[in-house]
């Protein structure tokens, strides 16, 4: 959200010290759209569902990725590239790795990055508002994974996107099965995070339903068994890294200490 894949400052960065680390090894960016432009807007205003078909038919595409892939998410983009695994098998994903990942959604949103003051106070309102109007959920990529833990038939019946990858409204077997196939899950929490509300839901925890203010263990959710995670808990698939510091505050020493190593996995 508030970013492009490819700037030097940021993303481009991160590809750059995982091809040094890797020792040449290949990196595919995605840019959503073939342009900057493009790919910015997409962060706000152009739907998951969209970018995910778009992503998978270019991984399909790329001959280097024929025989399998390492996927790193920032923020949404970890739950975008969860739906990618889970809709898209082919080129198969080995390891998933997000960072910041909402992976339960969100019930808050008090930073819009790269946004004016207003135009974040807008967003703001309608999301508080007005999140599963059939209107909000088609033009505004954050109402898709608000969740309200408050009004929850609501969310299943209104989301657009979270509530499908999460088989909270049917249990989608393709999805079980293609999410097992992955050799590895790593989800990374920033524990001094101020933006993802609750910063829980970066290991896949939320608010107990009907409040929001006390999690859920993470077994007990009904998401553990819906989407088959408690078996890939038990085959030890499923790895919960944490760093201090907020939202994507991560330096690059604890990247190649923590990161690196699982993409040079054979």
């Amino acid at each position: 959200m508030g970013d492009t894949c490819c700037v030097p400052f940021s993303l481009g960065s991160i590809m750059s010290l995982i091809v040094e680390q890797t020792k040449g090894g290949y990196v595919r960016s995605l840019e959503i759209g073939g342009n900057v432009i493009m790919d910015w807007e997409s962060g706000f205003f152009i739907h998951p569902n969209e970018q995910v078909d778009y992503v998978c038919k270019q991984l399909r595409l790329d001959e280097r990725l024929a025989q399998g892939y390492n996927a790193i998410g920032f923020s949404q983009g970890g739950q975008f590239l969860r739906a990618v695994a889970e809709r898209c098998p082919n080129p198969p994903m080995r390891t998933l790795i997000t960072l910041g990942g909402q992976h339960q959604g969100i019930f808050g949103l008090p930073m819009c990055p790269t946004l004016t003051l207003s135009s974040c106070d807008y967003i703001t309102r309608l999301l508080d508002n007005a999140a599963y109007a059939p209107e909000v959920q088609s033009k505004l990529v954050q109402a898709t994974y608000w969740h309200d833990p408050i009004m929850e038939n609501k969310y299943r019946l209104g989301s657009t996107f979270l509530a499908d990858i999460n088989n909270e409204l049917i249990i989608n077997e393709f999805y079980i099965e293609n999410l097992h196939k992955l050799k590895k899950f790593v989800m990374v929490q920033f524990l001094n995070d101020t933006i993802v509300q609750p910063k829980e839901s970066q290991w896949f925890q939320y608010y107990t339903s009907g409040q929001n203010k006390v999690i859920q263990p993470f077994t007990e959710s009904k998401v553990y068994q819906d989407l088959g995670l408690d078996k890939m808990h038990r085959q030890g698939k499923l790895i919960f890294l944490g760093v201090e510091g907020d939202h994507l505050a991560i330096s690059k020493a604890w990247f190649i200490q923590n990161i690196v190593p699982l993409l040079l996995e054979k």
